[in-house]
């Protein structure tokens, strides 16, 4: 028997930051789920960490990926990753 399906419709583009928000919203299930399961925070906090930056030399190279982790130390000192000062 010929089954009928509707044809796909090409999706619009997601804009960068709302990809970035659902990104978020992913890690922060998968954190949640992790920490029920009795996951260490700083022991997933290190692997998310690890996970970034390969996903960055293997996306941009050592040298860019690098250039990037540089720069954290001055945005962590002006409370860009702190929770209490987040902006929504």
């Amino acid at each position: 028997m010929n089954t009928l399906r509707p044809i796909a419709q090409p999706r619009e583009p997601i804009a960068d930051h709302e990809q970035k928000r659902v990104a978020l919203g992913y890690l922060q299930e998968a954190w949640a789920e992790a920490r029920l399961d009795g996951i260490d925070g700083d022991c997933l906090a290190q692997a998310c960490l690890f996970a970034a930056l390969a996903e960055f030399v293997t996306t941009y190279g050592e040298d860019a990926a690098a250039t990037f982790a540089e720069g954290l130390g001055v945005r962590i000192r002006n409370g860009e990753f702190s929770l209490d000062q987040q902006r929504q």
